[in-house]
């Protein structure tokens, strides 16, 4: 018998803002990588995570939400994840069920102007497409056969529909074995052991801006940013410390108050829970500084842009 050919490429997970890319991301790795929050336009940058089996490896690309942008930043993250779609051998379009089938069960189009703009991305890049039928726990069976059926009269090139519930892991194995059906043969591109192409300094800001999602209201999660100014290694190896040093930049005076909050005791919580969790993921104990900055407009000038990663 012949030993199956091993097999490698570049997949990106690309849908609507909340549509569980992130959430897929985290369960294919079987660790935490990407940050998730139950408010859309969550990620803004590309994030890639890599997963090795026996017989393949592909480096997933999460991407941001494709919306209508209506700031530069909003823009650019959709800039981000249009573009993402040039760069892999194939395509996980995730599909809100819930959305979905509401609109099926209404006797509306199965896509509205925002999915078709996905639709559109997707035709645009000209790679091979896998449908990813995402929070099927949430919906009546019934109502996922018509819904894939419409995609796939809408997607006739699409390679292969997955139902699954990417919160609790069902369906991500078959979604797996699919991508892994579409790459290319060509050696691992990573150690077997590398979970992501992104820094340590990069995954702890995004762990502090995770918890601003998580605790705080209103405007204030999609008016910041988080800049980590200062990440120290000196002491890691003689007494397993890092030291982080994080500016978090808010648009207006009233959102620094929010996330400082009364005595100073939200900015305590979020520093503690991102802390705990930069631990877990650094292997070490980190001392963690966070400081909290206004700068008018960030999200709509260049120099801001260039904060979070866009140039």
């Amino acid at each position: 018998m012949t030993t199956p050919p091993f097999r490698c490429g570049y997949a990106a997970l690309i849908g609507r803002p909340n549509a569980g890319k992130s959430t897929l991301l985290n369960a294919i790795l079987g660790q935490k990588l990407a940050i998730t929050s139950d408010k859309p336009q969550t990620t803004r940058n590309r994030i890639a995570g890599i997963h090795t089996a026996d017989d393949f490896q592909v480096v997933l690309v999460d991407t941001p939400g494709i919306h209508e942008a209506r700031t530069e930043l909003n823009r650019a993250m959709v800039r981000a994840a249009t573009s993402a779609t040039s760069d892999v051998d194939v395509i996980v379009w995730l599909g809100d069920m819930v959305t979905l089938a509401n609109r099926i069960e209404r006797g509306e189009p199965v896509l509205s102007r925002e999915d078709e703009n996905v639709a559109q991305v997707i035709e645009r890049s000209e790679k091979p497409l896998i449908f990813v039928a995402n929070k099927l726990d949430l919906v009546p069976h019934p109502l996922v056969l018509p819904v894939i059926d419409a995609i796939r009269t809408r997607m006739p090139t699409m390679k292969a529909a997955v139902p699954i519930s990417a919160l609790k892991g069902d369906g991500v194995t078959a979604v797996l074995n699919e991508i892994k059906a579409l790459l290319p043969e060509h050696p691992a591109l990573y150690p077997k052991d590398a979970f992501t192409e992104l820094s340590e300094r990069f995954l702890v800001a995004e762990i502090v801006r995770e918890k601003i999602f998580h605790f705080t209201e209103q405007e204030v999660p999609y008016s910041c940013a988080v800049d980590v100014v200062k990440f120290d290694e000196s002491e890691r190896t003689s007494r397993g410390l890092v030291k982080v040093f994080a500016d978090i930049v808010v648009e207006r005076p009233s959102q620094k108050a929010i996330v400082i909050g009364k005595g100073g005791e939200m900015l305590k919580r979020i520093g503690t829970q991102a802390r705990l969790e930069s631990e877990s993921l650094l292997g070490c104990k980190v001392h963690l500084a966070l400081f909290v900055k206004v700068e008018a407009q960030w999200s709509r000038s260049q120099n801001g842009l260039k904060r979070v990663g866009f140039q």
